[in-house]
């Protein structure tokens, strides 16, 4: 008895596959069998990849003092690279580059890129995954730096995965550098984002949205899970875009319209002839003052013109 040869399946549905189409149709059957190799061997070397970034990853741990979540999704690192094609012909500062998950598509756009890394561990290993990029690797606190020296003065974009716990701190010094950066786009805690881009009468509306809306075009993108972070953070997060709007003079006393933002959301569920008592407090008040405009709403209803002309008011009395 002849004994049978162990077969392929595989090879057999193929065979089974020309027999069915015949000669005439054997190119066709030849392109299909190459897309499926390209295929598999592009799953094979994305997958490959993946598992190289993940084994690199381990070798730095997320510092808690430091509020880092390391992205670990390559898609998502993607879509948050893609963001600064907004503005294609200026330079890319990222902050906060960590493992460089993000850095690496970054590093693939035909622009300057400058990194800036607090975390010194964090930094030896970017300097060995990215032996090209070393001369742009700035090992420096963002919050303190002097981002006019960054690139001689050129205007940039600024992105990263952000840290949580000082998000905001970096919005407002990106604010106090409008000039400098016409487009600003990341990913932050989605609570933040949500904020930022809420327009005039919405729960989130507050003082993050106008001070940016006042100087830049919002955009939320789109939301990302917990799971994509090593750790996993305990909120999710959202991507944003923010682009200079045009205004290069508000109208009014900048220093005050940040004074008196700030004063009336602090006290966001009274009226602003409560939440501005204290602003005005010691100076002689025309009659009737309290009852004029929008002295009877509340902060969240009032867009950036009616901050404008409200600080215009107040500012008359403070003369």
């Amino acid at each position: 008895m002849t004994p049978r040869l162990p077969i392929d399946k595989g090879k057999l549905s193929w065979i089974a596959l020309a027999a069915n189409l015949g000669n005439e149709k054997l190119p066709t059957l030849v392109m299909l069998c190459l897309f499926s190799f390209v295929n598999y061997k592009y799953f094979r070397i994305f997958a490959s990849r993946r598992e190289r970034i993940d084994d690199e990853m381990r070798k730095v741990k997320p510092k808690k003092n430091l509020g880092q979540h390391f992205l670990v999704d390559l898609d998502i690192a993607r879509r948050i690279a893609d963001t600064v094609d907004a503005y294609p012909a200026i330079p890319v500062l990222e902050i906060g580059p960590g493992m460089g998950v993000l850095t690496q598509y970054l590093a693939e756009k035909p622009r300057e890129l400058k990194v800036v890394e607090i975390d010194k561990e964090s930094v030896a290993f970017l300097y060995g995954q990215f032996p090209l990029l070393r001369d742009k690797i700035i090992g420096d606190d963002f919050l303190r730096m002097d981002l006019h020296g960054v690139f001689g003065g050129r205007q940039f974009v600024l992105t990263g995965n952000y840290p949580y716990d000082i998000s905001s701190q970096i919005f407002f010094k990106m604010l106090n550098n409008r000039d400098l950066i016409p487009c600003c786009t990341g990913m932050i805690q989605r609570e933040v984002a949500l904020r930022m881009a809420s327009p005039p009468g919405t729960k989130a509306y507050g003082i993050l949205s106008v001070l940016t809306q006042a100087w830049y075009d919002v955009e939320y993108l789109f939301t990302v899970d917990e799971h994509v972070f090593n750790p996993p953070p305990k909120v999710k997060s959202a991507v944003i875009r923010m682009t200079r709007n045009g205004v290069d003079d508000l109208g009014c006393d900048e220093v005050l319209f940040k004074r008196l933002v700030k004063a009336v959301f602090n006290q966001r569920r009274k009226m602003l002839r409560v939440s501005l008592r204290q602003l005005v407090a010691g100076r002689d008040l025309p009659d009737g003052f309290f009852e004029g405009k929008f002295m009877t709403q509340r902060p969240e209803e009032l867009g950036i013109a009616e901050f404008v002309e409200l600080t215009n008011i107040i500012g008359e009395v403070l003369k």
